[in-house]
């Protein structure tokens, strides 16, 4: 796969990582994206390096459309490594006279690769530099998601490279959003969203106030994951305006752990009751699926509900993980309630419920606690308690 042209003289150089499958707890089995941009102009540009290990696809690429010593300035708009690992690399291949970052950007950069010697030039909110024809204004994005992150604009092509937003970890060898199947595309930026950016929804939403209020012209943006937004990029802004509002639809899930099926009877039970109250529903059996397609799936329910048998008087080490994960992120607006069998001593509901009390969850209903194996009035009591839940979205919506 070579350059792709973007727009004239702007050039996609990044890299393609067909076999990662974990980014930090986060599964990714579609690979993704480290996407790099080449801005030709009386000043060459390079927006953000790649991950360590793909600079020879960045240089590969590059050098397909100018010699890599040419490029005058390196502008990193996210410190991460995944897009800064090449960094050091690339400043000593291409000597650019000027490192454009943030203020928050050059801290971690010299905290990531102690060289203190590289050219920074130090921009913010407002900032704006002249390559020649055209020009980039930069948009400190903090916290979005980490503290050095920021937005390249390039006004005279309506352009906005926007770092880790709008972004989804897919690796194609299409670059363009109308390239793709729409839902799949679509269900990616969900899942990017949900388990990068839920945790700074409020920040989300002051961020395209705020970019509403700079009437900035947008008729591309190029993520630094995943397919580029040239067919309509309202449609991804619109989405991001839905998600961080977080506004829960008639949905629920179920998420369980059991040992020797107990507890998954008792789930499709409470999975039963959530459906008679006319609710979308999705029974989700850890061993089986990911956490963060869990919190995917989050991202648009009214209630969570979640069951666990106990080991070791603790709750099962699957249900423990996707809860820490979860809480993690801080969604907001749910309901809940939980459930689950036992042996002999029971705890694990009890530390689920607690864990769900700690995330805010309200809950609706005292927990459904069954020894061994559950019989046709317990089953009745799980699903009695999917009702519940149900009638408490309802009356919430």
């Amino acid at each position: 796969m070579e350059k792709v042209e973007i727009k004239p003289n702007i050039f996609w150089v990044g890299g393609v990582d067909w076999n990662v499958r974990d980014f930090h707890g986060y599964s990714t089995p579609y690979g993704t994206t480290y996407n790099s941009f080449l801005l030709v102009d009386e000043k060459i540009v390079l927006f953000d390096t790649v991950k360590k290990g793909f600079e020879d696809e960045l240089v590969r690429r590059i050098s397909s459309i100018v010699d890599p010593k040419k490029i005058d300035y390196i502008v990193v708009n996210h410190v991460e490594m995944d897009h800064s690992g090449a960094l050091p690399q690339m400043m000593e291949l291409c000597r650019p006279s000027k490192l454009i970052c943030s203020s928050r950007g050059k801290e971690a950069l010299l905290r990531h690769y102690h060289r203190s010697e590289w050219p920074y030039e130090v921009v913010e909110t407002g900032s704006t530099i002249s390559l020649g024809k055209r020009s980039i204004q930069f948009i400190e994005t903090r916290m979005l998601h980490w503290p050095d992150s920021m937005f390249s604009y390039i006004p005279e092509e309506k352009l906005l490279i926007s770092s880790d937003a709008f972004g989804q970890h897919w690796a194609t060898s299409e670059r363009f959003d109308d390239q793709v199947d729409q839902a799949a595309l679509m269900s990616h930026a969900a899942k990017y969203f949900a388990n990068i950016l839920l945790l700074y929804s409020s920040l989300v939403q002051k961020l395209l106030e705020s970019v509403r209020g700079m009437n900035l012209q947008l008729d591309m943006i190029a993520p630094d994951h995943g397919l580029i937004w040239r067919s309509d990029p309202e449609k991804i802004l619109q989405a991001y305006d839905s998600w961080s509002q977080q506004k829960p639809i008639p949905k629920a899930l179920v998420i369980y752990d059991t040992m020797w099926e107990s507890t998954a009877a008792m789930a499709r039970a409470v999975g039963e009751g959530l459906m008679l109250e006319g609710l979308s529903v999705k029974v989700m059996d850890l061993r089986h699926t990911h956490r963060s397609d869990v919190v995917t799936e989050l991202l648009d329910a009214a209630a969570i509900v979640c069951g666990s048998s106990t080991l070791n008087n603790c709750m099962l080490p699957k249900m423990a993980d996707a809860l820490h994960y979860i809480r993690g992120l801080r969604p907001q607006r749910k309901i809940g309630a939980a459930f689950g069998s036992y042996g002999w001593s029971g705890e694990g509901v009890r530390m689920v419920e607690e864990a769900l009390k700690e995330m805010k969850v309200e809950i609706v209903c005292p927990p459904v606690k069954v020894q061994y194996v559950p019989d046709k009035r317990a089953l009745e009591e799980c699903v009695q308690l999917g009702r519940t839940v149900g009638r408490a979205v309802k009356e919430k919506l």
